[in-house]
């Protein structure tokens, strides 16, 4: 072998090792470029974790708010309920306490037939006239059921 077949056998091996240099450098390069992509990403996702967090602390909170405002709904639902049977039963027993009060004058009136004459010679109410009275009221107290407290 000659000088010059060993200088190119040299040379073609340096050669193939610059160009396996450079094939394993653009590789590592091109590897770090993407772990660097990688991570850049990575620190995104984190960042949106966090946000995504927070808007599903927020939907929870929401959520439990929803909760207690629809039980305090119910309570008060329940509590205007009781106060309306409360408010009926009252007037059931107001009146049939008016109905026994009128029943009470009446026998009162047809006991004593002085106490009727008395009664027109002083102005006095007579038995039609607080049944007149009798039949307004009852007017009146037929429409307090119907009215309600708005807020």
């Amino acid at each position: 072998m000659s000088t010059t077949t060993i200088g190119i056998v040299i040379a073609a091996i340096v050669a193939v090792l610059l160009i396996v240099a450079l094939v394993v450098a653009v590789a590592t390069a091109r590897r770090r470029r993407r772990e660097r992509h990688a991570e850049e990403i990575r620190e995104q996702a984190r960042l949106e974790t966090t946000k995504v967090e927070r808007r599903e602390a927020l939907a929870q909170e929401t959520a439990a708010k929803a909760r207690a405002a629809q039980a305090e709904a119910e309570v008060k639902a329940a509590e205007a309920a009781r106060l309306q049977d409360r408010a009926t039963n009252y007037q059931s027993e107001a009146t049939t306490s008016r109905e026994q009060l009128r029943d009470q004058w009446d026998r009162a009136d047809n006991l004593d037939p002085k106490a009727r004459a008395d009664a027109r010679e002083t102005g006095d109410r007579t038995a039609s006239d607080r049944d007149a009275a009798w039949s307004e009221e009852q007017a009146t107290d037929a429409e307090i059921p119907r009215q309600r407290h708005v807020r």
